[in-house]
Parts: C-alpha cells; sequence; structure tokens
C-alpha cells in the first residue's frame, strides 16, 4: 500500500533510521490513468510534429496541416500541465501524532493558470494548517522545553535544530537562518542565554546574557546550550560573585646609594615581543571537517593575518580518476579558486 509505503520511506532511509523526518514533504498523485493518458497523447502528437518536419512521413503536407498538428501539440501540452495541477494535490508529511505517523492534505483540484507554483501552492496549504512559519519565538521555545532538559536549564543547540527537523517542533521554511538570527535577538534582550565550553562543576566558559552575542558563536553543537532565563541568571550572579584573589607584593627594601658607586646607571633591557603567531597543524578526520569550521575559525578570525591552506588526497581507482579530476577542477572554477587551489594527479 503507498501509505503503509510512504511510512517507511518518511521514518527510514535505507536501513537506517532518518535523523529529520520533519523536513520531508511527499506530494501524492490522486488515483487513475488521468495523467499517463494525457501525457502519452502529448509525447505521440510531439513525435508526428517531429516526423512531419523531418520528412518521414513524406512531403504532401500542406501550410495548414503544419499548423493544425502545432496546435495539437499546443492544446496537448496545455491538458497535461492543467492535469498535472489536478492530479498532485495530496501532500504527506511526518505526524507523530497520528497512528500512521503521517499528516494528509487534500488541496483539492489546482489550476495552471494560477498565478502561484505548484511548490508554492504546497508552502501556502502547510501554513494555513499551521504546520509551516517563517519565524519562531522566544515563547514557543520556552512552552516546548524538554522535560529531559528542564532540571538543567540548558538546551543543547544540536537537539534544539534537531527539533525542528524531526516534527517534533513546526517546521521552518529556514531552520538554520531562522535559529541563528533569533537566538542571537533573544540573548540580547535576556529571554534566553547562551554557554558554550561546559566545564564539570556545571559553570560555563562563555556565558552570554542580555548583551550582544556574536553570531558565530551560535553553533549547533552539543557543546553550545541555550539557557532558561532563570538559569542563565544564576550563572551570571555566581560568575560576578566569585571573589578576585589577589597577591600583595612586599614593598622592596630602600638600598642607600654607596660611595664607591659611581658608575652610570643600568640600561633598561629592552621590552620583549609585543605578539605571537600560532599555528595548527595535523590530520582531521573528514567527518569533523564542519565542526573544525564552524569552532575553530571564529577563535582565529580574532587575531591578524590569518592563513589557511588545504591539503586533500585520496586513491580512486584509474578508470574514474579523469573524471573526478575534471568534476573537481569544475567545482574550483565555480568557487573562484582556480588560480590559488592546485590541483594533480600522481
Amino acid at each position: 500500500m503507498i501509505r503503509d509505503q510512504i511510512a517507511d520511506w518518511t521514518k527510514n532511509r535505507g536501513k537506517s533510521s532518518r535523523l529529520y523526518p520533519g523536513a520531508l514533504v511527499w506530494c501524492v498523485r490522486k488515483p487513475g490513468r488521468d495523467l499517463r493518458d494525457k501525457v502519452e497523447l502529448l509525447l505521440a502528437w510531439r513525435r508526428v510534429q517531429r516526423d512531419v518536419r523531418e520528412g518521414v512521413l513524406g512531403a504532401d503536407f500542406e501550410r495548414a496541416d503544419h499548423q493544425e498538428i502545432q496546435a495539437k501539440v499546443a492544446e496537448a501540452e496545455e491538458d497535461a500541465k492543467d492535469e498535472v495541477w489536478a492530479g498532485y494535490r495530496f501532500v504527506v508529511l511526518a505526524d507523530s501524532t497520528d497512528p500512521s505517523g503521517l499528516k494528509v492534505i487534500d488541496l483539492g483540484a489546482g489550476h495552471s493558470s494560477a498565478s502561484e507554483t505548484l511548490c508554492g501552492r504546497i508552502i501556502a496549504a502547510l501554513k494555513a494548517e499551521a504546520l509551516l512559519n517563517e519565524s519562531v519565538g522566544a515563547g514557543y521555545i520556552d512552552r516546548n522545553w524538554p522535560p529531559a532538559f528542564k532540571d538543567s536549564g540548558a538546551w543543547p543547540l544540536a537537539s534544539l535544530r534537531q527539533s525542528f527537523l524531526n516534527g517534533a517542533l513546526t517546521r521552518l521554511l529556514d531552520p538554520d537562518g531562522v535559529l541563528k538570527t533569533k537566538l542571537v535577538e533573544f540573548v540580547g534582550r535576556g529571554d534566553f542565554g547562551l554557554a558554550s565550553g561546559p566545564k564539570p562543576d556545571g559553570s560555563y566558559e562563555r556565558l552570554w546574557f542580555s548583551e550582544p552575542v556574536p553570531a558565530d558563536e551560535v553553533a549547533f553543537d552539543s557543546g553550545v546550550v541555550l539557557l532558561k532565563k532563570g538559569k542563565a541568571d544564576e550563572l551570571r550572579k555566581k560568575t560576578s560573585t566569585v571573589p578576585e584573589t589577589t597577591t600583595e607584593s612586599e614593598p622592596e627594601p630602600l638600598v642607600e646609594p654607596s660611595d664607591t658607586d659611581t658608575g652610570p646607571p643600568p640600561i633598561a633591557s629592552p621590552p620583549g615581543p609585543t605578539s605571537k603567531t600560532i599555528r595548527m597543524t595535523g590530520n582531521v578526520q573528514p567527518e569533523l571537517w564542519n565542526r573544525l569550521g564552524t569552532r575553530i575559525l571564529p577563535k582565529l578570525r580574532t587575531g591578524k593575518g590569518l592563513k589557511i591552506g588545504i591539503d586533500f588526497s585520496v586513491t580512486v581507482e584509474t578508470a574514474n580518476a579523469t573524471d573526478l579530476q575534471s568534476e573537481l577542477r569544475q567545482i574550483l572554477d565555480d568557487l573562484g579558486l582556480k588560480d590559488s587551489v592546485h590541483l594533480e594527479q600522481t
């Protein structure tokens, strides 16, 4: 049954479970052969038109015959478009509250003369059903705070992002972009706090609350957490009440000048260097490359003269090497790196 098949495709990707089933939207055609028949008719008329132009059916065709065939092709094409709009009328998406795990929305019969696109029509239907939003508010996140994180008051951003993609929370048109923008806004006005670098004592290396937070710090990583307002305020007060330890230096004893000390005063040693260069080298596993970029690069940007190089190597079959090299050259060209990144084959 098609419903069971879609349910399986939504929950699983091959033999593994999908991480973001809520991000999938299926558009299903109504039962019947109407679309197939109209597309077959369109293809038949296009073939007749091509054979007439190439002379396969002979040359005994008048101008009126050509015009009639062209009109038949245009009519068949319009009928096929109308059937696409009328046939693809069911939207199916993940819904954990339904026993089947799916929610079905009937769009009704559409028409190609509508000003919107087919995708636009689906997006409008999802918004009308309150299943898709362009933004999210602080109150919504606070009301839907997971029970597992209520005691700690800290919600990892990786888990927060996944909740908007697996169907647990409302769907967003651009989850990453919206969350990055809104979280900066929420933290700045004190609705939530943001922290990174958890410590064993329950505190964090960095904490932002009721203050501007750099957008680069909003990383969807388990080490970066969104804090409830009360928790952020508590951590801020603990940080501000930690007494600063200062070491009082004893006054240096006064040395009386001796009568025999007639030499010139000692020359002060020149000051040390005012800056140092930090360099990172080593091998990085491919699956950690994105996390390295989001965690390390923002820190390196605080300095001056940042230089980044790459050294990739991979072994492929000889028969596939030429095609892979061509594809890589095209990618470098598209990124504007053709002259700065060299590609060679050995």
